[in-house]
């Protein structure tokens, strides 16, 4: 009879407690968060120190690149270790719980301290690009009022530049209409994935009455551009999905070592000696 009693009272107990300790995972979460921000404000330091105009006192693109990489694994892999490890210290420790449980229980909140982590360290970074682009959208604003004569057009600027440049230096001043239209015909020419004849006809017109070329050397020239532009995107694009791919690596080993650092954090925990 006492030891029906005595194994209901665990069952009842067990059922009345939550397998969640949700202020270590919180403090973990945010120390994670706060780690993530401090790392990335040092390697963007370092990133803009290796940076350089001139040729001899910069690094490559490449090893630039691989250093983003290397660095992000290592920001996701020092705070995700971290907010991991304090939320196995922090938590409750768990009376008669099978240490299978309390392994599957530590790795849960390893993970936990992952996902909210990531969650918060994301929200401060899309508020603080919202602010960034809200305050570059109201320095156009105050500039365009002001009557500033450049006007920055989208992506494809540099190549309207050099479709419409004149052999002649100072022939002719800038017309933003007329570049804000050739760059929605190159943006609809790379959503379709060809310049239609229509197009390719209109703005060789365009560049034969703004540069004085011969009607064959402004096709030629129109042909060039938008070649150079699609080269570009497609760069562009494969940047971005290289970018991605790492991104996701990156994350999926914060979420390893925060739910690994977890488990060790709650193993100590137990095994703590009470004086």
């Amino acid at each position: 009879m006492d030891s029906a009693i005595s194994t209901s009272g665990v069952i009842r107990n067990d059922s009345h407690t939550s397998g969640v300790s949700w202020a270590a995972v919180i403090a973990g979460a945010f120390a994670a968060a706060a780690l993530s921000l401090a790392l990335l404000a040092l390697g963007t330091g370092i990133g803009f120190s290796a940076v350089s105009p001139w040729s001899d006192a910069s690094a490559s693109a490449s090893m630039i690149g691989w250093t983003a990489v290397i660095w992000l694994v290592l920001t996701q892999m020092i705070a995700s270790s971290i907010g991991g490890y304090l939320a196995g210290r922090l938590r409750t420790r768990w009376v008669n719980v099978h240490t299978h449980e309390v392994y599957f229980r530590d790795t849960a909140h390893g993970f936990l301290v992952w996902a909210v982590g990531l969650v918060v360290t994301a929200a401060f970074l899309t508020s603080a690009a919202a602010s960034l682009v809200g305050g570059a959208s109201h320095s156009v604003g105050t500039s365009a009022n002001a009557g500033h004569s450049r006007e920055t057009v989208g992506p494809n600027a540099y190549f309207i530049d050099s479709l419409l440049r004149s052999a002649a230096a100072g022939s002719g001043q800038e017309n933003a209409a007329l570049r804000g239209e050739v760059d929605l015909i190159f943006a609809h020419g790379l959503k379709e994935g060809t310049l239609p004849p229509v197009d390719r006809s209109y703005l060789a017109q365009i560049v034969k009455a703004r540069t004085g070329a011969s009607e064959p050397e402004a096709g030629k020239r129109v042909d060039d551009a938008f070649a150079d532009s699609q080269q570009a995107a497609d760069k562009a694009r494969k940047a971005v999905a290289h970018s991605m791919y790492w991104t996701f690596l990156a994350l999926l080993v914060g979420a390893f070592c925060a739910s690994f650092a977890a488990t060790i954090g709650g193993r100590q925990r137990d095994n703590v000696v009470v004086i």
